[in-house]
């Protein structure tokens, strides 16, 4: 007998190697072995953020694009928004709705937004029943009351504001557009801490663990473990913000958002409602003999206006404010504080004209916190809080991101094979069967909580259920094919 017949792996049809490699790649219990979640947590971060990465690149591209939209307002609107020069003192308030009803006839009046700044316009809102949920603006200069312009504005957000506002929620495909911005959000979360369980587990041992966790490791020659380095590090730094910015994504998401809606209304901390009813009924009128010209439901004169702006700002409602008419008969006039500055202004008055006093109000800091928490939130993740330090930090976040997702598919093709009877054009993934190496009883609470992950998320759930199915079906596909591997060779001569 031949010495080469003697060796098992010379013996050995092709086909037979190739399985035997196979079952070698999967991960087997082993007794003897401490067990881990790790190996699990590994394989999900590595196919969540392979799979999920492209959904937050756009994400991140059109948050970026949408951080700096009030400056890009600045430009593009800079005739509506902005007066040429200064002259003298602003006109009331009053004459300057009526300038705006002259250029802009149709329309209930909805709102009336004064200037903050010297050079700013005064914007006055009308709802037209074609435009829905979108409104007319018109712009008129404080100083001379000469209307600027008039725009369609859905929310005070101007048509670029609006154009780049649906990029980043839907990209423009409507409803089923929003199922790509809030699986981002979903998983994004689900990305960060697997991330952080991975690095922190191999880095928090040794000395000098908090800057191995934190800096790079700029020592590591090109290769994988410098890219992993950038990778782990800039995540470190980035996680905060990003698990803040998954939070409040998914708070006015389509799925998440109404499971939120129902948290809130369970633990009773939707912001209170400001009740607008004025004891006695009748009209709010301010002593005017003249019959109401609102335009809407509500019987109102808009020369109040001036006098509930005074009101208003005597109770303590400074910065940017919104003026409502009122909707109907007996109520009040609505100001509501818009000042995303710090400290935070959000306080609400209801105010009656004709006593010149505030029936009713809501100041922010008496909300549940639940609800102050979700307001700062969603001002926070559309840039709005703290001016340009809110939009930089955003913008930040967004640029890191992209980084850390760049780095991730980078130390992908780094792991490929690269031997020539072995070469791929990627790395070899984690492998399966990693669950098996959970103890029992964290595995059971697991499923526990994937379940009500799943409720809570229903497209993380349903994303999540179809990739182990996805999964188990080719697993079961690879067994059966590695089942029925037999030889095809003939035996070597001179056995």
């Amino acid at each position: 007998m031949s010495t080469t017949a003697s060796s098992p792996d010379a013996a050995a049809p092709p086909d037979s190697r190739v399985a035997e490699a196979q079952r070698r790649r999967r991960v087997k219990p082993d007794p003897r072995r401490r067990r881990s979640i790790a190996p699990l947590v590994l394989r999900l971060h590595f196919y969540a953020g392979v799979l999920v990465a492209p959904f937050l690149v756009v994400a991140a591209v059109t948050g970026l694009l949408f951080v700096f939209s009030p400056q890009l307002d600045r430009l593009v609107y800079a005739e509506e928004l902005r007066v040429e020069q200064v002259t003298g003192t602003a006109r009331p308030l009053a004459d300057q709705v009526a300038a705006a009803r002259v250029s802009h006839p149709d329309g209930d009046l909805a709102s009336v937004i004064p200037p903050v700044a010297a050079r700013d316009t005064t914007k006055v809102v009308f709802s037209l029943p074609e435009l829905g949920e979108k409104q007319h603006t018109v712009y008129v200069d404080p100083y001379s009351n000469e209307v600027r312009g008039t725009l369609t504005t859905w929310y005070g957000e101007t048509p670029l504001m609006t154009w780049l506002d649906d990029l980043h929620r839907n990209l423009h495909m409507g409803a089923a557009g929003r199922h790509y911005s809030e699986l981002a959000a979903s998983w994004l979360w689900v990305v960060i801490l697997g991330g952080l369980f991975l690095w922190l587990r191999r880095q928090w041992t040794g000395k000098r663990r908090l800057r191995r966790t934190v800096l790079p490791d700029l020592v590591a020659g090109k290769g994988v473990r410098r890219t992993r380095g950038w990778h782990a590090a800039t995540g470190v730094w980035l996680a905060a913000g990003l698990l803040v910015l998954s939070a409040t994504g998914l708070t006015w998401s389509r799925y998440a958002g109404g499971n939120f809606d129902l948290l809130q209304e369970g633990f009773d901390a939707h912001s209170p409602t400001l009740d607008t009813a004025i004891s006695g009924g009748g009209t709010t009128g301010g002593g005017h003999h003249e019959a109401p010209t609102g335009g809407g439901v509500g019987n109102y004169h808009p020369s109040d206006v001036d006098g509930v702006v005074i009101v208003a700002r005597q109770a303590g409602l400074t910065g940017l404010v919104e003026v409502t008419p009122p909707s109907e008969p007996g109520t009040a006039w609505t100001v509501v504080q818009d000042d995303g500055t710090w400290p935070v202004g959000f306080d609400r008055a209801a105010v009656d004209p004709a006593t010149g006093t505030v029936v009713a109000r809501s100041d922010f800091a008496d909300w549940p916190v639940l609800a102050q928490l979700s307001k700062l939130g969603v001002r926070f993740h559309m840039g709005y809080l703290f001016g340009l330090v809110n939009q930089l930090l955003l913008a930040a976040l967004a640029v890191g991101l992209l980084c850390v997702i760049v780095w991730g598919y980078r130390m992908w093709w780094q792991r490929r094979p690269t031997r020539v009877d072995r070469s791929a054009a990627l790395g070899t993934p984690p492998a399966r069967g990693a669950w098996r190496q959970v103890h029992p009883a964290v595995l059971l609470v697991g499923v526990a909580v994937v379940a009500f992950v799943g409720w809570a998320m229903p497209l993380l759930g349903v994303t999540l259920a179809a990739f182990l199915v996805f999964d188990l079906i080719v697993g079961l596909v690879r067994r059966r094919r590695t089942g029925r591997a037999v030889p095809t060779s003939p035996a070597p001569a001179g056995t």
